[in-house]
């Protein structure tokens, strides 16, 4: 701000400079003899007296007579010396002083009307009022942001960054205002610039995922397909996820998963919610699509997996107090929700337990609508099947699941 009021004055004493310094600058005058003129003058009229009287004693003739006297004022004329005979007008310093007036009184009415006057005093404000922007916007703190309290949350999110570097947090805030004021092209900028400083970031992922649905490519919906799947791998029950999947998979006609994960949010909500309708609404249209396609719900056999569970010997002495185990399967490739889920409160080393249709979050996401399988078991701190740091879990490899009656899991990992 000092640099730029300080290039502001500097330009503006130039210019002044440029108008003044001309006025201000002293005349030249030749210096020159006293009654040198006068002599010269005197010497011509001499002359033209000798001219006349040899002509009139004829020693000349008239032709030569008169080309003398030419010859004679040509002589004069040359010879003269030149006279001062510019007076000046008024006083140099008085012209300086209103020119200088006049560029100062130019400048300033140039830049009230064309200049960013307004647009600083906005960045003061924006910059003063920024932690109460991002409590309304991240807390909900107070009523929502304006369409003009967002452009200048934006605003000082972008100063912020630029003066003390990369800020995950504010990257992602970032990206969001960017989504709500539909700046596309800065929100994925944004979310690329904080997920290169914390990939696993799933606020990030989520938000991310949004973006691209909204660009509505098919490149973006695989892409946003691929943030969620990482995200529910980590969190199983992540609602934001499982809606954003859902939605994919009802554009791309993928009916079977859009039911089922509109299904799992259905579950997941009270009858009263507002959304519930909705809903309910969708799922029914899924089942309308299905039945005028054609497509069903795979129906295979019964599926039984007897899984014995035991802990690595080197982990007995970190088992969380209290721990909850769960265990549970995936599809080893397609939607990361769980086919089959068993919660154990109460355990001892080795357990075995049963997984079956029967354990199946949802209907028609169970064990006999998926191929190929992976096993875990993870002994929780809580009840949350979010895995957090201090907990004990335990893969597979990729099974077949047709292949599979029995199975013996060890619980070797101690998450970071």
């Amino acid at each position: 701000m000092i640099l730029m009021w300080a290039c502001f004055a500097l330009l503006t004493l130039i210019a002044i400079a440029f108008v003044a310094l001309p006025f201000l600058q002293k005349e030249r005058v030749q210096t020159i003899t006293h009654n040198a003129n006068a002599e010269l003058i005197s010497i011509y009229e001499q002359r033209l007296v000798e001219l006349q009287t040899d002509l009139d004693n004829q020693r000349i003739d008239l032709k030569n007579h008169n080309e003398s006297v030419i010859e004679l004022k040509r002589r004069l004329l040359n010879e003269l010396s030149p006279e001062k005979s510019l007076n000046s007008k008024g006083n140099n310093r008085i012209f300086a002083l209103t020119g200088a007036a006049f560029v100062i009184a130019l400048t300033s009415v140039f830049y009230t009307f064309t200049g960013s006057e307004q647009q600083i005093a906005a960045w003061h404000d924006a910059m003063d009022n920024l932690a109460d922007y991002g409590e309304r916007a991240v807390m909900q703190k107070g009523e929502p942001l304006s369409q003009n309290e967002l452009q200048a949350f934006a605003l000082a999110l972008r100063t912020k960054l630029s003066e003390t570097g990369d800020d995950e947090v504010a990257w992602m805030l970032l990206g969001r205002v960017a989504m709500s004021l539909n700046e596309f092209d800065m929100a994925q900028q944004s979310f690329d610039k904080a997920l290169q400083m914390n990939p696993d970031n799933m606020q990030v992922l989520i938000s991310y995922s949004q973006v691209l649905l909204l660009e509505g490519s098919e490149a973006n919906m695989t892409r946003a397909a691929g943030m969620l799947s990482k995200v529910l791998k980590v969190e199983p029950t992540n609602l934001d996820a499982i809606s954003l999947l859902a939605l994919i998979a009802y554009e791309r006609k993928d009916w079977p998963q859009a039911k089922a994960a509109f299904e799992v949010l259905l579950a997941s909500m009270q009858k009263n919610d507002t959304r519930y309708e909705m809903i309910s609404e969708r799922i029914a249209d899924i089942n309308q699509q299905m039945q005028a396609e054609g497509s069903v719900l795979p129906v295979t056999s019964q599926s039984v997996i007897n899984v014995t569970v035991k802990l690595a010997d080197e982990l007995k002495a970190q088992q969380p107090q209290n721990g909850v185990l769960f265990v549970f399967a995936k599809a080893a490739q397609g939607s990361p929700m769980p086919l089959a889920v068993v919660k154990l409160e109460e355990y001892s080393f080795p357990v075995s337990v049963k997984l079956t249709d029967a354990n199946a979050m949802v209907a028609g996401l169970n064990l006999s609508s998926a191929q190929d399988i992976v096993i875990s078991a993870r002994i929780s701190k809580d009840e949350s099947v979010m895995p957090s740091s201090g907990e004990l879990e335990g893969h597979s490899d990729k099974l077949t699941r047709e292949n599979v009656s029995d199975y013996t899991l060890t619980i070797d990992t101690l998450i970071p």
